[in-house]
């Protein structure tokens, strides 16, 4: 057994040397201490590698603010060790780094175990909202929630040391980290490329798991060709956790047959010992639905692509989706033609300029609809800055500079407004 730390990642390795290589990934406000459980059984067979995300259990605090950017750091990792074939089990965000291997690296992952995970985590808003929560308030929030998030009420209630272990895992994250953490899974989203995983997949998830439940793996079985699903009962949100035993059997059965052939035939010279099938409560699985043909690629008709595409996707991320979903609702023949130019115009050709950044750009928004009186948009963009990072002492700074310029009862007017979009956003929910 060692363990040591790179340059991007924070690892350790269980196991024979000479074994093929399994990796467990965490899942966001965990550490590698997640997995201790499945080790004495999996390090039998496999060589373990788990590691930790930036800024958790004291790895470097190197924000990372995208899935793919993860995977990154751990294949720069892996290639470091010399390890090119593996197989994968994450939970949460690390089932998401695994399926984004899966889908860049193919040849890399030989087998892939999706625990606690979905194509698509939630919405956008609610990680965002998450940010502004740690942003303003620190750790504690998350780290005080964590428990029902994560476990069972029983289980909970049975097991005082296990909570409170949870509770300091997410009070030592790093801050930074979270945040970009959280920005990742609010970007995260592979629905429509599910059918290119090749990779003998399953999906598993706790019964009870209100985070990323039964339905979002069976939104996985759906879209991935022959994936497998198992649900486990008496399990929430950390199903290795709470349910150790019941997890690690499902894994030992999945890593040693779908992956086995995988790696015969790929290698030539990777032998594993034969074990015996584990029962498990797997969930038998409708035909796999094939993958459609991409459709042919069709040259654009004007040289300049329409601004409209990215002005949306720009729009959704400063705004949020409820109140773009509600504009652009909201607006009748008469105004739709107004939604398209505001799509298009500030938010596909202004919003996205490489002049500033979005932090000095919302900024700059606040400044103008309070010299305008414009509180009902002031709202809006009040609550945007919060979440592009602007902290509530510089959204302060902001108003009572532009009050200078603009006049007390400006400012005042929009003092009420942001004051009162502040106080929501930062108050901490539960």
């Amino acid at each position: 057994m060692s363990e040591t730390t790179t340059k991007t990642l924070q690892y350790r390795f269980d196991g024979p040397e000479d074994a093929p290589v399994l990796i467990l990934g965490p899942s966001l406000g965990t550490t590698w201490h997640m997995w201790d459980r499945q080790i004495p059984e999996l390090a039998g067979t496999w060589r373990v590698f788990r590691y930790d995300l930036p800024g958790h259990g004291g790895a470097p605090a190197q924000p990372a603010d995208s899935v793919a950017e993860l995977g990154d750091r751990l294949i720069a990792t892996l290639d470091g060790l010399g390890v090119q074939r593996f197989g994968y089990a994450g939970c949460s965000i690390g089932g998401a780094i695994g399926a984004d291997l899966a889908l860049r690296h193919p040849h890399r992952v030989a087998s892939l175990a999706l625990v606690a995970a979905s194509p698509r985590f939630g919405t956008a808003d609610e990680f965002r909202q998450r940010g502004v929560i740690v942003r303003t308030n620190g750790m504690d929030p998350m780290a005080r929630s964590a428990p029902e998030h994560w476990f069972t009420a029983s289980y909970a209630a049975a097991q005082p040391a296990i909570v409170e272990w949870a509770v300091q895992m997410v009070r030592t994250t790093d801050p930074g980290c979270y945040i970009a953490a959280c920005e990742a899974l609010a970007a995260f989203d592979i629905r429509a490329e599910l059918g290119r995983i090749g990779a003998p997949t399953l999906a598993l998830v706790g019964a009870e798991d209100r985070v990323t439940g039964p339905g979002d793996a069976r939104t996985l079985v759906a879209g991935i060709p022959g994936a497998g699903l198992a649900v486990v009962p008496g399990a929430s949100h950390l199903a290795p956790v709470e349910q150790p035993a019941a997890v690690t059997d499902l894994l030992v059965r999945h890593f040693s047959t779908a992956w086995q052939a995988v790696l015969d035939s790929s290698t030539g010279h990777v032998a594993m010992p034969a074990l015996p099938a584990v029962p498990a409560p797997l969930v038998p699985l409708s035909p796999p639905v094939p993958a459609e043909a991409p459709p042919a690629a069709v040259e654009p008709a004007a040289e300049s692509p329409d601004p409209y595409e990215l002005g949306m996707k720009i729009r959704r991320e400063v705004l949020g989706d409820a109140h773009v979903d509600a504009e652009t609702a909201g607006a009748d023949a008469f105004g739709t033609d107004f939604q398209d130019l505001t799509t298009r115009y500030a938010w596909g050709e202004v919003w996205s300029r490489a002049g500033l950044d979005r932090r000095t750009r919302a900024a700059v928004a606040l400044a103008a609809l309070t010299s305008g009186g414009h509180l009902d948009d002031l709202a809006a963009h009040t609550r945007a800055a919060l979440r592009a990072g602007l902290t509530p002492d510089e959204i302060k700074e902001v108003l009572i500079q532009t009050g200078v310029y603009c006049g007390v009862p400006q400012a005042s007017a929009a003092f009420r407004v942001a004051g009162a979009v502040v106080r929501e956003e930062t108050t901490p929910r539960g």
